[in-house]
């Protein structure tokens, strides 16, 4: 019995190794330094999350094709439905040679922290340019760094897709956030990609950009608006 119980711990404290941090230091906005209040809910539902953090799952290297997405799981900017959102996307990409990089972004579960916009936006840019300047150690072609995401995480791809050359005083100049953050393909399946009232998923507009975000803001991050020629090649599932 003991034998098991220590085989299941070093299972668990391997697989909670494989996060590593998107910034070294503090992330952009932090509120507080981390009290270890991060909660995690049957389904591998992510809530009240202080340090935004990435987990790389790499396909075998014969069936490897040097893409990679980078993948936002979804749960309304609220909490992060990791699993079948996240970890199964990128094992499913892994079958198929596609690097998978699951992403636990901040998000506005958590009252007190309250991540609304643009701290979702900022790690998304840095996991996609933290990816690319990881991309020769992992075997990756930094010219097929794409994103995914489902629900508000698809919300959060789209954002990446176009909105990639919005700037943010909040980001450094540090070698990861000198890479390019313009994904070469997006892969959004049942996106939020308006935040017109009348026909946006109420709990991610509010959690996003708050309870009464002016027209202006809600046109801003309506996605579907934001289409330009400069936008790469989106594959829509809904």
């Amino acid at each position: 019995m003991l034998r098991a119980t220590l085989a299941l711990l070093s299972l668990a404290t391997m697989a909670s190794a494989q996060w590593t941090n998107l910034w070294p230091a503090e992330a952009p906005g932090a509120k507080r330094p981390a009290p270890g209040t991060e909660q995690m809910a049957d389904g591998g539902r992510i809530s009240d999350i202080e340090v935004p953090q990435y987990q790389v799952y790499l396909p075998d290297k014969a069936k490897a094709t040097g893409a990679a997405a980078v993948i936002f799981p979804g749960g309304g900017y609220g909490m992060l439905a990791s699993n079948h959102e996240g970890h199964d996307y990128a094992k499913w990409l892994n079958e198929r040679g596609i690097a998978g990089i699951v992403v636990k972004y901040r998000v506005t579960g958590n009252p007190a922290l309250g991540y609304q916009f643009p701290v979702p936006f900022l790690d998304a840019r840095r996991a996609i340019r933290t990816v690319r300047a990881k991309a020769t150690e992992w075997g990756i072609d930094p010219e097929k760094v794409g994103v995914m995401g489902s629900s508000a995480g698809g919300h959060l791809a789209s954002l990446c897709t176009t909105r990639f050359a919005d700037t943010f005083q909040e980001e450094g100049s540090d070698e990861v956030d000198r890479q390019n953050c313009r994904p070469d393909f997006s892969i959004l399946i049942y996106p939020v990609i308006s935040m017109d009232p009348s026909i946006s998923h109420g709990g991610s507009r509010k959690n996003l950009l708050g309870e009464n975000p002016t027209t202006e803001v809600a046109e801003k991050y309506s996605t579907a608006k934001a289409v330009s020629k400069e936008t790469p090649p989106v594959f829509l599932l809904t």
